[in-house]
This record gives C-alpha cells, sequence and structure tokens, in this order.
C-alpha cells in the first residue's frame, strides 16, 4: 500500500490535469459556439443555390452538363479517376474522431482503381504517410478556423482537375454532426453532381402538374450558363459546409473527450481520497498504539524499580 506521501503527490497531479481538461472544454465548447454559428450564416444561401439548381433541372430535364452525372461519355468509362479529399483533425485528444474518419477513408481507398488523395489535417497526413500512401503535397491546409476563402481554394482547385479531365469525380470523408451527442463519417460525391438528389422535393406545382416546360421558365443567357456559375458556387459552398462540419464534430469530440476525462478524475479523487485517509488513520492509530505501548512500559519499568528499593 502506498504511504500518505505518494497519495497526495497522486492527488495533486490528478488535480492539476482536471484544471487542463476543463480549459480545454471550456476552449472547444466557445470553438464549437463560434462554428455552428457560421454554419447557420451560410445554410439559407446554400440551400437556396440548391432551390435554384433544382428549379433548372425540373424545367430542362434533358439537359447534360460537365457538373451533372448524366452524361453518356461520363456513364461509359470503366475505370473512374478520383480526388478523395480526408478531413482530419490537426491534433488528438478527441475521442475516436480522427480514428472513425482514417478507418472509412481507407476503406474508400481499398475500393478506388486509381486516386488522388488530398488530406486536411495533420493527423490524416502523418496518418497515411506512415501507411505508404501517396499524399498530393501542395495540398496543405489546416482544419482550423474554416473560411469560404479556403473551401473556394479548394473548389478551384478540384473543378480545375475535373474539367481538364485529370479527375472523373471528387469525393470527400468527413465527419458530420448530427445533435451534440451524436456524429458521424459520411462519404459525399462532391463532382459530378448527382442529378436524383435534387429531384428529390417536390416534382410538381400546386396544381399537381407537372413543371416541366421550357416556356414556362426563362433563364439568360442560357440554362447551361447558368447552371454552371450556380453549381460551381454550389461545390464551393458545399465544401464550406463540410469544413465547418467537420470542425465542429472535431471540437464536440474533444468537449465529450475532456467531460469524460474529468468525470473520471473526479472518481480516481473520490477513491484516492478515501485511500489517504485510511493511510492516514492507520498512521495515527500506529502512533497511538505506539505511545500506548511506550507509557505501559515506562510504568512497568517505575513499578520493578519501586518494589526493588523495598527490598
Amino acid at each position: 500500500m502506498a504511504n500518505a506521501k505518494e497519495i497526495s503527490n497522486r492527488i495533486k497531479s490528478i488535480q492539476d490535469t482536471m484544471k487542463i481538461t476543463r480549459a480545454m472544454y471550456m476552449m472547444s465548447s466557445m470553438k464549437l459556439r463560434k462554428a455552428k454559428k457560421q454554419l447557420e450564416n451560410t445554410e439559407p444561401y446554400f440551400y437556396a443555390l440548391q432551390k435554384e439548381i433544382t428549379d433548372i433541372l425540373l424545367h430542362f430535364p434533358d439537359m447534360q452538363h460537365l457538373y451533372f452525372d448524366n452524361r453518356e461519355e461520363d456513364q461509359a468509362e470503366w475505370v473512374k479517376r478520383n480526388a478523395i479529399i480526408v478531413v482530419t483533425a490537426d491534433k488528438g485528444m478527441a475521442g475516436a474522431y480522427n480514428q472513425s474518419v482514417l478507418k472509412e477513408a481507407m476503406k474508400l481507398l481499398s475500393q478506388c482503381e486509381d486516386y488522388r488523395l488530398y488530406v486536411i489535417g495533420e493527423v490524416g497526413r502523418r496518418y497515411f504517410t506512415a501507411q505508404g500512401c501517396h499524399i498530393e503535397e501542395n495540398f496543405q491546409f489546416s482544419v482550423n478556423n474554416p473560411s469560404i476563402h479556403r473551401a473556394r481554394i479548394i473548389t478551384e482547385l478540384m473543378v480545375e482537375l475535373y474539367k481538364r479531365d485529370n479527375i472523373d469525380s471528387v469525393y470527400v470523408v468527413y465527419t458530420r454532426m448530427i445533435n451534440s451527442m451524436r456524429s458521424e463519417v459520411d462519404v459525399h460525391q462532391v463532382l459530378p453532381l448527382k442529378t436524383k438528389e435534387f429531384l428529390k422535393s417536390e416534382m410538381t406545382d400546386k396544381q399537381g402538374e407537372q413543371i416541366n416546360s421550357d416556356d414556362e421558365y426563362l433563364i439568360y443567357p442560357s440554362p447551361q450558363d447558368v447552371i454552371e456559375n450556380v453549381a460551381y458556387n454550389y461545390v464551393t459552398g458545399f465544401l464550406y459546409g463540410v469544413l465547418v462540419e467537420a470542425y465542429a464534430s472535431e471540437e464536440n469530440a474533444r468537449m465529450m473527450a475532456m467531460q469524460s476525462a474529468t468525470d473520471n478524475a473526479y472518481a480516481m479523487l473520490h477513491d484516492l481520497s478515501i485511500e489517504f485517509n485510511r493511510v492516514r488513520q492507520a498512521a495515527i492509530t500506529q502512533e497511538i498504539t505506539e505511545v500506548i505501548g511506550g507509557a505501559k512500559a515506562l510504568t512497568k519499568k517505575k513499578e520493578k524499580a519501586k518494589n526493588a528499593r523495598k527490598y
């Protein structure tokens, strides 16, 4: 059994660690609120673009465009050259956040015959380098403080490669926060855009008549030109949402990890306090026993000396 000094040192060490975990919890909480506010501010614009694309596709169902998956030449290709963007954290201490993303990313890579790997976050770069995967070196982005400017840079690079036919599709692997207690890894195809996903909304007007007439919808200069600009901005908005969602999920996972660490520290302190009290009580009891024993021995010695003088 450890002595009282050793237990006291352990208690002090755990208390110092608790100060760190509580501070990290508060920092992650503030960052999470900031990320949620950023996402809420951009959602109306993002949904407006999505609605605009849906309206165009509803009125021009036979239109084929480079950004969408309904082109015949794309469907005829056997081997797809994929660009895979993996969003991880720059640091750990976030529970299973990074491990879940990396596991899903490796599963996706194993299914691709030809791919280019783009990684956001230092944890992911170190992991894929250790696994021997080739990472595009000119793609050095941090996951902290996501911005629309960073999303535009990523979109510009992906779209340029897509237009040059260097890649056939773009996938992003990130963590999507469902609520404050749950998040899940999502694998989403960014390019080409899936036509069916936009046409899941209502296909009819208020009278129930199908809207597919070109005469009812006037677009200038042309539907192709308009949808190219709108789709480009939609991809930018989506990638910005991915960055913010991943950042918010990371901070939420770190909050939960720090809260769990703090709770465990409280439990350890409770057990150590009980053990410390037992050791201290045992030491006090031993000291009292020694004092009593010494007093009895001294009394016996005095009695022997007194009896010896009588005789």
